[in-house]
């Protein structure tokens, strides 16, 4: 707001409402730049592991554990105990014994016997091996046919079949390839280097052709979960962007989808619905990328506030963890001096999301009913005082921007209590989108469309068996070898059904 301090008006009213203009600026500026200063400097109140950087975590961690012993704590503090090694695992046993000699007392000389003994377990890595299969096909033919000038026919055993035809990949080796950059957000040029070390010559190139064909064999298995994610009364979406350098926008996405928990852990005792985890490439935000993904579904969909879903035919659901999100910003902006509403808002949502916790392990019904009971009233007090705040707030402060979100999306917010099977948030979606993300700071973009199709192919396979609690190397080579025949069952490779073998 620009003023002319030379030529100022003589009415009293005009100039309180110019003081009452200049400060409201001041203010939203003084808190754009609390916010900004937060997010240059400060830390996260919802971090994650692998969301920030990750280069000092081991000396951050040792820190925080050394500062923990040095600070005095007025309660009992269980020590950790370290987790047994997996039984299963390969053991070697080395026995420290003394000599023989020895073995005698050292009073009366007579023969010691043994009492017991003392055991330690030692983790030790053996690096990855790499082999060479050589598959030998002999051939044969008839010498008196030879001899006697006739056609002779060669018999030789069929090639093998092959998950890259004419090519060395097996599936153990597309497998290892596909979790390091899906996974674990290894880029192809780092594996060329680690393969390097093996003596191996593996272009990113070659290795990226691969990943193209991979996709297109997980394609029906990707086809089928997106068919059972449809048939779901509840799936949380979100998006996410990605740089495609050959794409018509400098800006794409990537869309997710998914169903029912984290891992089978999570999931609401008396629900079947499966975990399933699908990523959707578009190079364009519109809504109409969800309606195409998701046809005519109407069960719930539970989204954050982008207007975007309001073109499906679902029933939207909102989500508290953004609307306390807003909140936190408001906090931050208001700096040092407080925000004496912001805090009361937290503290609000904050006994919502402790009813939930209670609610973890029980059933559906319950979850409803008790909702019904202790949640209703909670959300109509904060409605109240939502509609109160309003008109004391500025609009173009945080806290406006909070309070307006909210009675915006309220009848979205409140909805989770209409059916147990509903979350009180979208995080959901937020966790399952993360691995994406994470992968995107290490390889940074996609070359083409085909290469960010076939990326959301795999992560989705990926994600999907995380979520199912399965060996991730193992169920993509499995996969591999079984998409390669010529009939494959594709409802045997579905996560769930591997799952219970």
């Amino acid at each position: 707001m620009n003023i002319d301090i030379e030529n100022l008006p003589d009415d009293p009213a005009t100039l309180k409402k110019m003081l009452s203009q200049v400060m409201a600026r001041y203010q939203y500026l003084e808190e754009q730049f609390r916010i900004a200063q937060q997010k240059q400097f400060g830390k996260s109140a919802e971090g994650h592991p692998g969301q920030g950087e990750l280069f000092n975590e081991a000396e951050e961690l040792a820190a925080e554990d050394t500062q923990a012993e040095q600070e005095t704590i007025s309660y009992t503090r269980n020590k950790p105990k370290r987790k047994p090694l997996p039984e299963d695992l390969p053991r070697e046993v080395i026995i420290h014994d003394i000599p023989d000699e020895e073995k005698v007392c050292d009073c009366c000389t007579s023969e010691l016997h043994c009492i017991g003994e003392d055991k330690s377990e030692k983790l030790q890595f053996i690096p990855a091996q790499v082999k060479v299969i050589e598959h030998v096909r002999p051939k044969y033919a008839c010498r008196t046919c030879e001899k006697d000038g006739i056609s002779n026919t060669v018999k030789q055993a069929p090639v093998p079949r092959s998950v890259i035809p004419k090519g060395y990949a097996t599936p153990s080796l597309l497998s290892q390839i596909i979790t390091s950059k899906y996974q674990y957000g290894l880029p192809l040029y780092r594996q060329e280097a680690m393969f390097k070390q093996h003596g191996i010559e593996l272009s990113r190139k070659t290795m990226a052709d691969w990943i193209i064909r991979c996709a297109e064999l997980f394609k029906p298995l990707y086809d089928q979960l997106h068919q059972y994610l449809l048939q779901q009364p509840v799936i949380q979406a979100d998006e996410t962007t990605l740089k495609v350098v050959d794409a018509d926008k400098s800006t794409s996405y990537m869309w997710l989808y998914a169903t029912g928990a984290d891992s089978p852990e999570g999931k609401i005792p008396d629900t079947a619905i499966p975990n399933i985890v699908l990523y959707d490439y578009h190079n364009s935000r519109a809504g109409q990328c969800a309606v195409d993904f998701l046809g005519g579904y109407k069960g719930y969909l539970q989204v954050d506030g982008y207007q975007g879903y309001e073109q499906t035919q679902a029933t939207l659901v909102g989500c508290w963890a953004h609307a306390r999100r807003k909140f936190m910003e408001a906090k931050k902006g208001a700096g040092s001096k407080g925000s004496g509403k912001a805090d009361w808002a937290l503290n609000h949502i904050q006994k919502l999301y402790r009813i939930e916790t209670q609610l973890k392990d029980s059933s559906s019904e319950k979850r409803y009913a008790i909702r019904q009971e202790k949640s209703l009233p909670l959300l109509n007090q904060l409605h109240t005082w939502l509609t109160k705040s309003v008109q004391q707030v500025l609009p173009k402060t945080k806290l406006g921007e909070a309070i307006q979100y909210c009675l915006n999306q309220w009848h979205k917010l409140e909805r989770y209590t209409l059916n147990g099977q509903l979350s009180i948030d979208n995080n959901r979606a937020e966790r399952a989108i993360k691995p994406f993300v994470i992968g995107r700071k290490n390889w940074l973009f996609s070359q083409t469309a085909t290469g960010a199709n076939a990326s959301a192919i795999l992560y989705a396979i990926i994600e999907t068996a995380k979520a199912n609690d399965l060996n991730v190397f193992e169920y993509v080579m499995d996969c591999l070898e079984q998409l390669s025949k010529p009939e494959t069952d594709i409802e045997q490779l579905l996560p769930w059904e591997l799952a219970k073998r």
